[in-house]
């Protein structure tokens, strides 16, 4: 065992233990998933993570103050996220064996922005919307997924997308914002 394949094992067993004292602050967590470090939580008592799910490096999962009833943020089992941000008032779910790049944004709510006065980011939310992506569906890297989507199962949304109305079952969607590319068999 050369020095890197030490450290590569030492950072396992520090996200495992990570991973084992931090579950008893979510909703649910599931016993063979991991959060690998430096990852940011906050609200994790309003979140819902499955088994087998793998949450990279880089990410953060918020529920903010000001939330319905949850949980608020619920991830299947084996789902696969990689410095990937989600925020949800209302509700953010993910089902199972969805798989997402790098740099993905979801968030079922936006910020007002009425107020000249006032920095855009003091102005309270505006619109929530659940948001729902299905069974086994595909975000590429650095996909944007806005308030009140559905994303269908099986599906995959292009790299640098920005999703702002529903995608059918097994459909290819592109672009800013997201096209119908082709439907998958």
């Amino acid at each position: 065992m050369n020095s890197v394949d030490l450290l590569n094992a030492a950072q396992r067993a520090r996200d495992l233990v990570f991973s084992k004292l931090a579950a008893r602050g979510f909703a649910s967590f599931g016993p063979s998933s991991r959060i690998l470090l430096p990852t940011r939580l906050s609200g994790t008592e309003h979140i819902a993570i499955g088994d087998g799910c793998l949450i990279g490096a880089g990410s953060w999962l918020t529920v903010p103050e000001h939330h319905a009833p949850g949980p608020n943020l619920i991830l299947g089992n084996r789902v696969r996220i990689n410095q990937t941000s989600i925020s949800a008032v209302a509700r953010v779910e993910i089902e199972d064996g969805v798989a997402m790049a790098r740099g993905c944004y979801i968030s079922d709510h936006s910020h007002g922005f009425d107020d000249p006065e006032l920095y855009i980011r003091d102005q309270p939310i505006a619109r929530v919307a659940p948001v729902l992506i299905r069974q086994g569906a595909w975000l590429g890297h650095n996909v944007v997924v806005l308030p009140g989507v559905t994303i269908g199962r099986g599906s995959v949304v292009g790299a640098n997308s920005v999703v702002r109305s529903d995608v059918p079952d097994r459909a290819v969607v592109a672009g800013s914002p997201a096209r119908l590319i082709r439907e998958l068999s």
